[in-house]
């Protein structure tokens, strides 16, 4: 299932670059890469952009047959704009394989290395996800937290 998820979000993705430039597929792979020995963390990882980024739906992610636990994970996780950051980042706490994936995907996006001119908006944007990434390893402790990198 993780190859048919990579496959899936490659196919999403397809002609759509992250903010260095580099094709979007590569942040997704990077953040799965991060996790160990979960696959349903990894294919959550994989698909965590999807619906967000995407025209696809989760009708369209369920309809390939991955795993209800999964189906939720990506609920969770993707950014909903009706409700408040640290609200939608207190929703993502009460999921594991939703914890596990923010808290590497919010480590990649705080990484300005891949950037090649970062501006005020992305400094700032850093110290938002500074909160949302301390309130979440607080979280995840209380679980494993060990499967991620």
């Amino acid at each position: 299932m993780i190859k048919k998820a990579y496959d899936y979000a490659a196919k999403a993705h397809a002609g759509q670059f992250d903010k260095g430039g580099k094709p979007y597929i590569e942040h997704v792979k990077h953040v799965a890469d991060r996790i160990n020995g979960d696959n349903n963390a990894k294919i959550v990882a994989l698909l965590h952009d999807v619906v967000e980024d995407t025209d696809y739906t989760f009708e369209d992610i369920a309809a390939e047959g991955f795993e209800d636990c999964i189906l939720e994970a990506l609920r969770i996780i993707t950014k909903n704009t009706d409700i408040e950051y640290m609200e939608y980042i207190d929703n993502i706490s009460s999921n594991e394989l939703a914890c596990k994936v923010k808290i590497v995907d919010l480590k990649h996006n705080m990484d300005l290395t891949r950037i090649p001119n970062p501006t005020d908006y992305d400094y700032r944007r850093i110290e938002k996800y500074k909160k949302a990434l301390e309130y979440l390893e607080k979280n995840i402790k209380k679980t494993d937290g060990e499967d991620i990198q």
